[in-house]
């Protein structure tokens, strides 16, 4: 009898309250300094200077809603989003390229503001959740960017179970994208290496399990139609050796091959990464290889973070064909000396291999005689430190400074970064 009142006891503490009692609303202040220095004198995608350069701020505003009581509840989902423009000359606007601060029209003219706004229907039933309208999905195949002032989202539906436990179950169909600079909900697909795609729709499918305390096991699928299906196959595995020393290993591994129309051509690649390295006290150490056997450049969407490679990291991602590469990284969590809150992180990343002779005609590079680019290299090093306020009126308040440096053969752009990023988060229900 005690037994029975007590998973009584505990089925309704879990159970939600409501539509007004389970929402929250957040907002989310974020300042963003943004140098890219090109490297090339009076040599930028803007023709007007050197470098591109912008300070901005964003205002990220999230209601999210509990759901109606009932087999089958319903909430609501709504985003607001602005961001401003405080220091950038047209001849820093960084043009049309990946700099992405601010919208920039074709006299190369950064916009004062911009915004966002958008919203999803939701329902669940049981363990299971439904949205359809602007959403925020987190796979490796299909997973938002968040690496500019404003979130991308996309428009589309996608479904969430959790039934069984430790397993993760997503998919979606969708059929619109909305890229950092757009306030519209409703632009085209676009790749990060080829561009504008005119695909109807995109659409996933997958799982992550827990399948133990250390090891965890991740496989997605997805297709923009008549352009590529992809396939992504992860596993993660750390393991105590002592109290203060833990070992951890990773692999990641994408196949992508050409569907349909082909619009981005006719490719099959393969592309992996595998990692290892131990964690001793604040100090973490880790080593990785990655390798495209592929005869293109592994292309994801623009501007998302759909690419769960080792070496993918702040401005390169050592994924065009036939690359190799190795990076080293350093962590250190200064907690562990007294200064919780404040972390450490350098990295140094170095491909070879790249040959460009195979490749299609969307993702072909040729030199200045139109042969196709082969035995192209690159590196790139990246420093950053983040601290994070532990508690008071400023509590959560977090301040990051990051940098990184690249150099390259001719496929590929020198350049130096350093983006300084100020967030605030409020929870205001």
């Amino acid at each position: 009898m005690l037994a029975l009142a007590s998973c009584t006891v505990s089925q309704a503490a879990t159970q939600p309250e409501g539509f007004i009692e389970d929402s929250s609303l957040s907002v989310l202040s974020r300042n963003f300094y943004f140098n890219r220095d090109y490297r090339k004198g009076e040599q930028s995608p803007t023709g007007k200077a050197g470098y591109a350069e912008a300070w901005a701020q964003a205002f990220i505003a999230r209601f999210e809603s509990g759901y109606t009581q009932g087999t089958v509840g319903f909430g609501l989902d709504v985003h607001a989003m602005l961001a401003l423009k405080f220091d950038s000359g047209d001849g820093r606007s960084g043009g049309r390229s990946s700099f992405d601060m601010l919208p920039v029209d074709s006299d190369g003219h950064m916009a004062s503001n911009f915004s966002k706004l958008g919203g999803a229907l939701k329902a669940r039933l049981f363990d299971t959740q439904i949205k359809y309208g602007d959403v925020f999905p987190a796979t490796p195949v299909v997973h938002f960017g968040d690496s500019r002032l404003l979130p991308e989202s996309f428009t589309g539906w996608t479904v969430e179970n959790a039934t069984f436990e430790g397993l993760n179950v997503q998919g979606g169909r969708l059929h619109a994208m909305s890229q950092p600079l757009s306030s519209n909900n409703r632009d085209g697909f676009s790749t990060f290496y080829a561009g504008p795609v005119d695909s109807p729709w995109l659409g996933y499918f997958g799982g992550d399990y827990q399948a133990t305390d250390n090891l965890s096991l991740t496989l997605y699928s997805s297709r923009l139609k008549d352009a590529w299906d992809q396939y992504y196959a992860g596993a993660s595995y750390s393991y105590p050796i002592s109290e203060t020393l833990t070992g951890f290993t990773s692999a990641n591994y994408y196949k992508a091959r050409d569907e349909g129309k082909q619009l981005l051509g006719a490719f099959d690649n393969d592309i992996w990464s595998v990692r290892a390295g131990l964690t001793y006290g604040a100090h973490t150490l880790a080593v990785s290889h990655q390798r495209n056997q592929g005869d293109d450049d592994f292309d994801y969407l623009r501007q998302s973070d759909s690419i769960y490679l080792d070496n993918s990291i702040q401005y390169s991602d050592f994924n065009s064909p036939k690359e190799r590469s190795w990076m080293l990284r350093y962590d250190l969590d200064m907690a562990g000396y007294g200064v919780p809150g404040l972390t450490f992180m350098t990295r140094y990343g170095r491909g070879s291999g790249i040959d460009y002779s195979d490749a299609n005609a969307v993702y072909m590079r040729r030199d200045a005689e139109g042969n196709p680019l082969d035995d192209q290299k690159r590196w790139e090093r990246d420093i950053e430190a983040k601290y994070v306020v532990q508690g008071g009126t400023f509590k959560d308040l977090s301040l990051r400074v990051r940098q990184a440096t690249t150099r390259a053969t001719a496929f590929e752009s020198d350049l130096d970064e350093v983006r300084l990023i100020v967030e605030y988060p409020l929870t205001l229900l």
